[in-house]
């Protein structure tokens, strides 16, 4: 298991839904990775992808997620490079604190705008034991 702690943004896009309501929708995490000495070992971006230094990178789609205590469950859809996420199967997100889409103004006129979010967030990425 390899934990990392990320700090960052999120970044919301302002979009009509298929109603034509706009809303802030997610548009990716833009964050670095930290182990735990604070040395930064990597970023976490859209995708969701987190890429780390030694060249190992991972895929992922979110697979359950409790709002209500800010914890995400993502399964790997594709791992790349032979570093220390070449083998990881499942993506926890824990501690989230952030990260929520802001009180701007969100409508016809603002179309497109972007707006970022600062979060952080601890990430545990587990691979199946040898």
């Amino acid at each position: 298991m390899l934990f990392v702690h990320a700090k960052g943004s999120q970044i919301y896009t302002c979009q009509a839904d298929a109603d034509g309501k706009f809303s802030w929708t997610l548009k990716g995490p833009e964050a670095e990775l930290r182990d735990r000495k604070d040395k930064v070992i990597g970023q976490h971006s859209a995708g969701p992808t987190w890429k780390l230094k030694d060249g190992s990178e991972v895929t992922g789609k979110a697979a359950a997620h409790v709002d209500s205590i800010p914890w995400l469950l993502v399964n790997v859809v594709t791992n790349a490079g032979k570093g220390q996420l070449a083998n990881v199967t499942t993506i926890q997100r824990v501690h989230t604190h952030g990260g929520k889409p802001g009180n701007d103004a969100c409508d016809e006129s603002h179309k497109g705008a972007e707006a970022k979010s600062s979060y952080t967030a601890d990430y545990y990425f587990f691979a199946p034991a040898k």
